[in-house]
């Protein structure tokens, strides 16, 4: 049975990668991101496809519901923009991609850490502008530094795998040790001894009511002073404020994010003509040891194509009644 699925927050780049591997279902793109005044496009739909900054809460479920959708695709892993609980008492099936080239995320983390610490940047823009002084380039050594890794899923594995490789000391936190890593030599500890003396520090977790402003006042002063922090999870691990003022003291040395907690109002648009109105983000845009990215990190072709593929085989398991490894419930 093919499905008349509704594609919400298309790129350009969406629509060429869904075209190319639909397996036959009737697909309507729309640029807007599904929001309560945006599910009046839903109507007679079977079903939606989903990004990270398309919101499902319990209003706009009930919305879906009396227009007949039975199923969210999400062509991503996270899901905290999702009302799960509204959802099953509805009877609307999730199902999400869990897993598209981690590489991807992991290696757009590892440029991060490098273009910060030897502050290439900077030193192409000085060069376009004839300035060849190496005055305020220094870095670091990565090989022998402390890397504080938050979180080891198959992006924070994908990482440690790199970090290795740049010869770091890479210590882990995750409530689930795994152990197939302690047996390569990753070193598991509770939060503040990972993040302590650490030079740099790199989340890789999901955004739940347990992580979520997880580096905050508290746990930034049991960051080693002047060290690196890099967010290319989720923006809502971040308190903003706590972070702005610890750049602004000085604890915090580097700052590298491809997440931001207000981002749906921002990343995936040229906004180059308009006043920004976000003052958070406008004032990190100030600091020149801050380098933020637009939720990049996933974006190769590898990846794009995964996503895709994965996508069209949850809608056929759903609409042929087959297994739904891939099916969120509460």
């Amino acid at each position: 049975m093919n499905m008349k699925i509704a594609v919400f927050s298309t790129c350009s780049y969406d629509q060429e990668f869904l075209e190319k591997f639909n397996t036959g279902h009737k697909v309507v793109f729309y640029e807007q991101s599904l929001s309560l005044l945006s599910v009046v496009l839903t109507k007679d739909f079977d079903a939606v496809c989903l990004f990270v900054n398309d919101r499902a809460d319990y209003e706009v479920l009930e919305k879906l519901k009396d227009n007949g959708v039975k199923l969210i695709l999400l062509r991503c892993a996270g899901f905290n923009n999702i009302d799960l609980e509204a959802a099953e008492e509805l009877g609307i099936k999730i199902l999400r991609v869990p897993a598209y080239s981690p590489e991807a995320v992991a290696e757009h983390t590892m440029a991060m850490m490098l273009t910060l610490n030897r502050k290439t940047n900077k030193a192409y823009n000085r060069i376009r502008d004839g300035n060849f002084s190496l005055e305020s380039l220094m870095g670091f050594n990565l090989n022998g530094c402390k890397v504080a890794l938050i979180g080891t899923g198959n992006i924070g594995k994908a990482l440690y795998k790199i970090l290795k490789g740049f010869g770091c000391k890479v210590v882990a936190f995750d409530p689930y040790p795994d152990e197939n890593l302690i047996s390569e030599g990753l070193v598991y500890a509770n939060l503040k001894d990972t993040l302590c003396d650490a030079e740099i520090i790199s989340l890789h977790c999901p955004l739940s009511d347990q992580s979520f402003h997880m580096i905050n006042e508290q746990t930034l002063k049991f960051f080693k002073k002047g060290a690196m922090l890099i967010n290319t999870s989720r923006g809502g691990l971040i308190n903003t404020s706590d972070i702005i003022k610890a750049l602004k003291s000085g604890q915090l040395g580097y700052l590298g994010l491809d997440v931001y907690e207000q981002e749906s109002a921002l990343f995936f648009h040229d906004l180059s003509n308009e006043v920004i109105q976000d003052d958070q983000i406008t004032r990190l845009m100030s600091f020149p040891n801050v380098l933020i990215t637009s939720h990049q990190g996933f974006f190769t072709r590898e990846a794009m194509q995964q996503i895709a593929e994965i996508t069209f085989a949850n809608a056929d398991a759903f609409a042929t009644g087959a297994a739904m490894p891939n099916e969120i419930k509460p």
